[in-house]
């Protein structure tokens, strides 16, 4: 099973982009004249107690607007590098930019989170990825990382909202499954989830989750799923047919859902393209509550 887990990460990675649409960034994910830039920090984190051992880098992007004397919303990114960089699919910082600087989502803390690495004991060797036992596992273990070691660590330097509806989760593939595992296990902590072609898929039992949905009194997260037609069929399972069997989930229970099914593959480029809009959706009425 560690073979054919590794081998599945693998071809994640290097899956072929295949799709019949040209999916393209709006203005909202470039750069604009007159908006404030905010700013990125680059840090490592290597004290966990809940994956001892792991080391990981982290990135906190501080919008201009963020005012120290107030609680400030956040959202925190699984495989945070591929969200944060410049020229990734998502362009987050960005996005975050220009979409707070015209009032359509409130100040927003961007955590850009790695996966774990656990680093080699000989010289020279490779470190042992933890990521699928972080993303993909079934239970409170990564939402326990976030809540108990990496966010008291952030809280250091930044004021961030106890409120749950100011807090979001996003992540994509096994990192899509991992942010609705987090919202789920602590609705109390965090409800709001965007999935980019989650893997609920049986890689470590995540295709159960359907009818556990189906089968459990309503918790109170807003969820947003993007998915495309040319995802994954492997061992594991069909991607797209996992993401139709939760969004008819979802939707039985009564959820606040949004489903998104493009052509796309394994890949970032139509979730990265709609960021900006699954940010409107996702934080829609949020001023108004406050």
């Amino acid at each position: 099973m560690k073979i054919l887990v590794t081998s599945f990460f693998v071809l994640c990675i290097f899956w072929p982009y295949v799709a019949l649409s040209e999916y393209k960034y709006t203005e909202d994910s470039f750069p604009k004249n007159g908006v404030p830039k905010g700013k990125i920090i680059k840090k490592e984190f290597a004290k966990s107690k809940i994956y001892p051992g792991t080391v990981r880098d982290y990135w906190i992007y501080v919008p201009h607007q963020y005012n120290p004397e107030k609680p400030t919303c956040f959202m925190v990114f699984q495989d945070g590098n591929w969200y944060q960089a410049a020229k990734g699919h998502t362009r987050a910082p960005v996005v975050f930019d220009n979409l707070i600087h015209q009032k359509e989502i409130p100040v927003i803390i961007g955590i850009f989170v790695n996966p774990g690495v656990i680093p080699s004991e000989k010289e020279g060797g490779k470190p042992r990825k933890n990521r699928s036992l972080e993303y993909d596992t079934l239970n409170d273990q990564y939402s326990r990382f976030l809540l108990e070691d990496l966010l008291p660590e952030v809280e250091k330097d930044y004021n961030l909202t106890k409120d749950p509806e100011g807090r979001s989760v996003c992540g994509i593939s096994s990192g899509g499954i991992c942010a609705w595992t987090v919202a789920w296990e602590r609705p109390d902590q965090f409800r709001k989830v965007i999935s980019y072609i989650g893997s609920f898929t049986n890689i470590r039992g995540g295709h159960a989750y359907p009818a556990m949905i189906r089968k459990t009194e309503k918790k109170p997260i807003r969820v947003f799923l993007q998915e495309g037609e040319n995802d994954l069929d492997n061992l594991h399972g069909n991607w797209p047919l996992a993401n139709r069997q939760m969004a008819a989930a979802l939707k039985f229970t009564g959820y606040d859902y949004k489903f998104v099914m493009g052509d796309g593959a394994h890949n970032g480029k139509h979730g990265g393209t709609i960021f900006p809009d699954m940010l409107r959706w996702i934080w829609r009425d949020y001023k108004k509550a406050k």
